[in-house]
């Protein structure tokens, strides 16, 4: 089992501890940490506190991602989905969400805002050539594998 380090800051003990809500989840919800309720009106971005810093091993990210039920019953999502925090960043975890939707959408302390899998790393070394190998694609773009096949 991975080991992750999660240090709860100050003034957050009535908050839920984050966890997996079931046994095959891959994701542990991640829940606010706004001291106020905080209003995102349509189309509007905030950055949303989380209550926590952690620290990953060496050759793991964290991924921030959407939770499915709040993107589709309230259009709220994770602007740069997923969000990488880094094994080396040490601040808190704050989430970038986004009102998609036409209403207002309040974000309330304790609320699960987020999802955040951890993920590990390949670290590539890259090698500048002048030419690369061929392939069956090429350089076709979105859409030049064809579109879907219907029966």
């Amino acid at each position: 089992m991975l080991e992750v380090l999660i240090k709860k800051l100050p003034g957050t003990d009535d908050l839920p501890a984050m966890q997996y809500m079931t046994e095959q989840a891959a994701g542990l919800d991640i829940y606010a940490a706004v001291t106020e309720p905080v209003v995102l009106t349509a189309g509007e971005t905030k950055l949303i506190p989380t209550g926590f810093q952690m620290a990953l091993p060496a050759g793991y990210e964290a991924q921030v991602r959407p939770r499915s039920g709040l993107a589709l019953k309230k259009n709220i999502g994770v602007l740069n989905s997923p969000g990488t925090i880094d094994a080396d960043y040490r601040g808190e975890v704050g989430v970038i969400l986004t009102n998609f939707g036409r209403e207002p959408f309040t974000v309330r302390r304790g609320e699960r805002i987020a999802q955040m899998v951890i993920a590990p790393v390949a670290r590539a070394e890259l090698k500048f050539v002048s030419e690369l190998p061929d392939s069956a694609r090429g350089s076709g773009g979105f859409g030049s594998t064809g579109g879907s096949k219907h029966l």
